[in-house]
C-alpha cells in the first residue's frame, strides 16, 4: 500500500465535504489534481472506497472506515510536528477567535504576519453574529473575541484594534448633495437590514431610535454580503461598515450618502475574559498585537483614514 500523508488529507476532506469539487476548493487545488490523487488513493485498496451516483460521489462504509483511521494518522503527524517544533524552542498550540462577520474584512489583517512567524500554530476562527461570539467567548470556548459593541453581561478585558465607521451607502442610480439630505429619506426609499442578533443592526436601530426617524419599509438579510448585493441592485439603501465596501466604493457599485449626522462610530475591539489563564500561544499573540497594531494600522488600513 504506497499512500500518502498527501492523499490520506485529500481523501478525509473529500470525506468531511461529500464533494471532490468542494475539497478541491478547500484545499486550493485543482479538481483534476484531487481527483487522481482520490484514484491512485483508492488503487491501494481492494473494496472501495467512493461510489458515484448520477454524477454524486457517495462514501462506502469502508471509506468511512479508512477515514477515521485517516484521521487518526494526520492527527499523529501533527502531534509530531508539533513536539519537534516545543524541542526547537518555537511556538505551538491553536489559537481560538469567534469573530462578528464584518470582522472577517480586520482581523485576518492582524493576524497574518504572527502566523508566518509562528508556523507550530494553528488558527481556528468562527465568523458569525454578534450574539453567538458572546455565547462562545461566555462559555469559555475560544481564546479572544472581535466586536464593536462591548457585551454589558460578562467580565473582560479589551484591547482596541481599529476604529469602526458606519455610513448610509446606496447605490449610483441617484447623487445627493449633503445640503439637500435629511431623516426624510429614510421615508422615501426601503431600509435593509442585517438580522436580529447582529452588532451592525444593533447599531443602526439605535441610531433610529435616537433620531425619532421613521422608516418607510424594512428589508433583513442575514449577511454583510447580502445586503451589500441587495443595495447594489436597488433594493434599498442601508448603514453598513465601511470596512466590508471598499472594493464596491473604488468600483464605484456604491456610494456614500452624506448624510449629516453620520458615520456612527464605534471601536473593533479584540476582547477575552477577565482572569482568563492564557495559553503561551495567546499571551505571545497580545503581546505581539499590543506592539505591532499600530503599525498594521498605517499599513493595511490607510484608505479606511481617509473617509
Amino acid at each position: 500500500m504506497n499512500y500518502t500523508l498527501n492523499q490520506l488529507q485529500i481523501f478525509l476532506k473529500i470525506v468531511k465535504t461529500n464533494s471532490v469539487t468542494k475539497a478541491s476548493e478547500e484545499l486550493h487545488l485543482s479538481q483534476p489534481a484531487v481527483s487522481i490523487q482520490l484514484k491512485n488513493f483508492q488503487d491501494s485498496f481492494e473494496i472501495p472506497l467512493t461510489e458515484v451516483v448520477g454524477r454524486k460521489i457517495f462514501i462506502t462504509e469502508f471509506g468511512y472506515e479508512i477515514a477515521l483511521v485517516a484521521e487518526e494518522i494526520l492527527n499523529l503527524v501533527y502531534a509530531i510536528n508539533y513536539k519537534t517544533m516545543a524541542f526547537k524552542g518555537q511556538l505551538i498550540g491553536t489559537l481560538k477567535f469567534s469573530i462578528v462577520s464584518t470582522g472577517k474584512y480586520i482581523m485576518p489583517y492582524f493576524l497574518s504576519s504572527f502566523i508566518k512567524q509562528h508556523q507550530g500554530i494553528e488558527l481556528l476562527m468562527d465568523v458569525t453574529n454578534k450574539n453567538k461570539v458572546i455565547e462562545s467567548l461566555e462559555n469559555n470556548q475560544v481564546d479572544f473575541s472581535l466586536v464593536s459593541i462591548l457585551p454589558n453581561s460578562l467580565n473582560i478585558e479589551s484591547l482596541d484594534l481599529l476604529q469602526n465607521k458606519l455610513f448610509l451607502v446606496g447605490n449610483m442610480e441617484k447623487k445627493y448633495k449633503k445640503s439637500e439630505l435629511n431623516y426624510n429619506l429614510f421615508k422615501e426609499v426601503p431600509m435593509i437590514f442585517r438580522e436580529k442578533g447582529s452588532g451592525t443592526r444593533e447599531v443602526m436601530e439605535v441610531f433610529i431610535k435616537q433620531n425619532n426617524i421613521s422608516v418607510l419599509k424594512r428589508i433583513e438579510l442575514t449577511s454583510n454580503e447580502a445586503v451589500k448585493q441587495a443595495v447594489i441592485a436597488g433594493l434599498g439603501y442601508s448603514i453598513m461598515p465601511l470596512i466590508g465596501i471598499k472594493n464596491e466604493l473604488q468600483n464605484k457599485e456604491l456610494q456614500i450618502i452624506p448624510l449629516i449626522a453620520l458615520p456612527i462610530k464605534t471601536v473593533w475591539k479584540l476582547i477575552w475574559l477577565k482572569g482568563k489563564k492564557h495559553t503561551p500561544a495567546a499571551l505571545s499573540f497580545l503581546e505581539y498585537l499590543k506592539k505591532e497594531k499600530t503599525n498594521i494600522v498605517h499599513s493595511k488600513f490607510n484608505w479606511y483614514e481617509q473617509y
